[in-house]
Order: structure tokens, then C-alpha cells, then sequence
């Protein structure tokens, strides 16, 4: 979070946003899967200004064998933002915010596929940010998802991440860029649709307990209208393949 501008009205007193979003409202989402031939698994996503592309491989032998575990695979995220991604030029290759964000990812995805399956093996997952517009792990974990799903990894659930907040004394759903550089809490949080599990919780700024639980709530509640999206791109995706099939 940026430092809070007092003379920057963010939420109006109706409690509508510089976007005409009101406080429990999404950005606009599209999501397609398959986008990649070469790759087991992919997805892309626009979710407001932010444009994310993935690529699921594996899974496979994990080499070197001393990173292998004896008892299941290992799941490898890299999340990188393209230079071209930012309005100012982002330097290349990993910085320390793209290695947490990778870390956070694979954690997320450790308590949901069934790696137990794939003993010593590993699979990789490849983010890339094209665009970036505030949020971009909440899009990075949910378009992964939509990308393993598409590789067919055998998982738990899906798993979807959506971002609360505060602006201007107003408990806020999935921050834009202005709310995100000027508002005053950031509270990503990542769901797993069919246990209800919290696979992704962090903070950034400052909420009174209440306030937490808010944000909490209507994080969760924004989840359902994200996993909903991510239902639809896979089902166009495998009535795509069946029809493809068919007609070979």
C-alpha cells in the first residue's frame, strides 16, 4: 500500500468508486483455457487492467534428484512481470516482490493438489504478467488455477483469490490501482471452492479487528463470483475438446 492521500476522495459519500464500482463489486473478468498447445496446461486472464498468462508443465521427474521428495511432487511457481507490464519500465528477470509472490503461489497450491500422486516428480508453473493494474497475485493464483485444472492435475478443489480493503473509511472489494497506491489496507485472500479452506490470506496497512472481519467476509464473497468465471472458461474448454473429438 502506498501512503494514504487525504485530499484524494477514492469511495464517494454514496459509497461509489472512481471506476462507478460500488464497494461490493468485481472488476470486469474473462478467463480462456488452453491458450498454449506446447505447454500440459494454460490460461489467460484479464481481470480490469491487469492481463496474466500461465503455462502448467508437468508433472514430470524433478531434476536434480536432491530437490526430489520421496513421497510426493514438488510444485514450482515462477511469477514474473513483464518490463512492458508497469507504466514505468520494470527492470527484467526476478526481483524479491516476484520470489515472495512465487513462494505465496506454491504454498497456496502445496494444501491443494494432490502432489502424494506424483512422488519425486515436479510441476512447474509459469505466470507471466503482461499488464499489471493493482492485484495482480489474486489474478496470477486464480489464472494458475484455471491452468492446472486445464493440465488436468488432480487437485482438492479450485481455488480462486480476490483482494478487500479500506479506502477512505469504506470496506472495499478487489482495490484498482488508485486504491490500491492510496487506500489504506490490502487484504488478498485465496479460497479453495470445495472445502471452504483459506489457502491465501495476507495484509498489507491497517484494520481495527472489525474492520478485518469485514473485509475478510466480503473477500470470501467476492471469491464465488470469481470461481464462477474460472467454472465457465473450463466447461467452454472441455466442450470444446469433446466437439474437437468428435469430429476426428
Amino acid at each position: 500500500m502506498g501512503v494514504p492521500d487525504p485530499n484524494k476522495e477514492l469511495v464517494n459519500k454514496k459509497g461509489i468508486r472512481l471506476d462507478g464500482r460500488k464497494a461490493d463489486q468485481i472488476r470486469p473478468i474473462s478467463i480462456e483455457a488452453g491458450v498454449l498447445h506446447r505447454a500440459d496446461g494454460s490460461a489467460y486472464l484479464e481481470w480490469g487492467g491487469n492481463k496474466v498468462i500461465c503455462a502448467v508443465y508437468g508433472p514430470r521427474e524433478l531434476n536434480p534428484k536432491r530437490f526430489q521428495e520421496s513421497d510426493k511432487a514438488v510444485v514450482q511457481v515462477r511469477y514474473g512481470m513483464s518490463a512492458f507490464s508497469t507504466s514505468d519500465r520494470k527492470r527484467p528477470g526476478p526481483d524479491r516482490r516476484s520470489q515472495e509472490i512465487s513462494k505465496v503461489i506454491a504454498d497456496a497450491f502445496e494444501n491443494v493438489v494432490l502432489t502424494e500422486k506424483f512422488p519425486r516428480g515436479a510441476i512447474d508453473v509459469q505466470v507471466q504478467v503482461l499488464e499489471a493494474a493493482a492485484g495482480t497475485r489474486c489474478a496470477a493464483l486464480t489464472c494458475a488455477a484455471v491452468a492446472l485444472a486445464d493440465a488436468g492435475i488432480p487437485m482438492k478443489g479450485l481455488i480462486s483469490a480476490v483482494a478487500a480493503g479500506k479506502c477512505n473509511d469504506h470496506i472495499i472489494l478487489d482495490l484498482m490501482q488508485e486504491e490500491d497506491n492510496y487506500g489504506n489496507a490490502d487484504l488478498p485472500v485465496g479460497v479453495n471452492h470445495t472445502t471452504g479452506e483459506i489457502v491465501l490470506l495476507q495484509m498489507d496497512g491497517h484494520l481495527s479487528p472489525a474492520e478485518f472481519e469485514k473485509a475478510l467476509d466480503l473477500a470470501v464473497a467476492g471469491n464465488q463470483q470469481v470461481v464462477q468465471v474460472q467454472r465457465e472458461a473450463l466447461m467452454k474448454r472441455f466442450h470444446a475438446t469433446l466437439d474437437a473429438q468428435e469430429v476426428a
